[in-house]
């Protein structure tokens, strides 16, 4: 199983969302953090993609070639690119000249995304929310499998044999499907034949097996072998020493996070029985030492058998040496647990089929 980290870039610790002093400092982190993902062999490092002032990453793909600099190994993905809002050429070109830069390493990860600012903000109809994606995920998998397209639809003025350059290392140009829940996008991902990644930030793992399956049967209907698709699981998670110091670095910041975006949504605070409750070991929170971490993991790898797992270590405003203490905890102890007792698994299943 691969094993990587994913932010949303939120702001650090000390400064107000908006001052550009505090952007400064996070993107500065986040080039740390990715390099010491780079260094302790974890496989993936992704980054979100917001147009609020509580984040300081609105075009993940700039960032991403900084960390293509910076980095040697490590898989760099968008997470995600919001397609519906975008123009997929666009889109193509700037993952297309990451992949270059990175040699061969880029990945884009395409969804919904999970807040709107951006479709007033580049002049789209919310209303179109669903249209605009189905529209955009076409296109953009027409350029990434052909140099020139001819192609029309409703929301962008047709392609008629252009070309679109560069042209990325990577044939095909990794495209995932994030999903949140939604049956029809799982659908869609298996039925397409693409890698999709699941967040699951909330509720119990156990209920989205059903999608997970669905996506896999999808993908057979289609004539597509699911055994080749990756699945990614995408969770919130924090490492440290022991499952004390972990609850208790990670809960300020994420209750915070969690209150302030609820109240736009009219839910009520999050609290600290809650949080607690998540991290039960069938809860969605992965917070904890390390035994704790790699047994949920694990569990969830039961009911998935997922090809990757995502850590979202960063929600809120987070200490950043912490933060580099879990990221180095994960890349030394955890990771490589997970991964040899998967491997075990995967031949003890080989051995016992017929």
């Amino acid at each position: 199983m691969e094993i990587g980290v994913y932010t949303f870039a939120e702001y650090p610790p000390g400064f107000a969302p908006g001052d550009p002093r505090g952007a400064a400092q996070r993107l500065r982190e986040l080039v740390e953090e990715a390099v010491l993902a780079d260094q302790v062999g974890l496989d993936a490092f992704g980054v979100g993609e917001h147009h609020r002032p509580d984040y300081v990453v609105s075009a993940p793909a700039v960032v991403l070639a900084a960390l293509a600099a910076r980095t040697e190994r490590i898989r760099l993905a968008s997470a995600v690119t919001v397609l519906s809002s975008d123009d997929p050429v666009r889109v193509f070109q700037d993952f297309a000249t990451l992949d270059l830069l990175s040699g061969g390493r880029a990945e884009l990860m395409a969804g919904r995304g999970s807040f709107i600012e951006s479709f007033p903000l580049f002049g789209y109809d919310l209303q179109d929310y669903d249209s605009l994606f189905s529209e955009n995920l076409e296109l953009l998998l027409k350029l990434r499998d052909d140099e020139r397209v001819t192609w029309s639809g409703r929301h962008r003025a047709p392609l008629t044999g252009q070309g679109v350059y560069p042209r990325p290392l990577q044939d095909p140009l990794p495209v995932w499907i994030a999903v949140g829940g939604t049956p029809q996008s799982a659908v869609r991902a298996g039925t397409l034949g693409l890698p999709m990644a699941v967040a699951i930030i909330g509720g119990q793992p156990e209920r989205f097996a059903g999608l997970v399956e669905l996506y896999r049967e999808s993908a057979r209907r289609a004539g597509h072998d699911p055994a080749r698709l990756g699945v990614s699981i995408n969770s919130h998670a924090f490492v440290a020493n022991d499952a004390r110091t972990a609850a208790d670095v990670f809960f300020p910041s994420y209750a915070e996070t969690m209150s302030r975006i609820g109240r736009e949504r009219g839910w009520p605070p999050f609290t600290r029985a809650q949080f607690d409750a998540a991290r039960e070991p069938r809860g969605a929170l992965l917070v904890g030492g390390p035994q704790e971490v790699i047994d949920k993991i694990l569990f969830q790898h039961e009911i998935f058998g997922h090809t990757r797992f995502m850590a979202q270590m960063t929600v809120g405003p987070m200490p950043h040496r912490e933060v580099l203490r879990a990221i180095e905890l994960l890349g030394t102890v955890v990771a490589p647990a997970v991964r040899a007792e998967v491997a075990r698994r995967t031949s003890s299943a080989e051995a016992a089929s017929p």
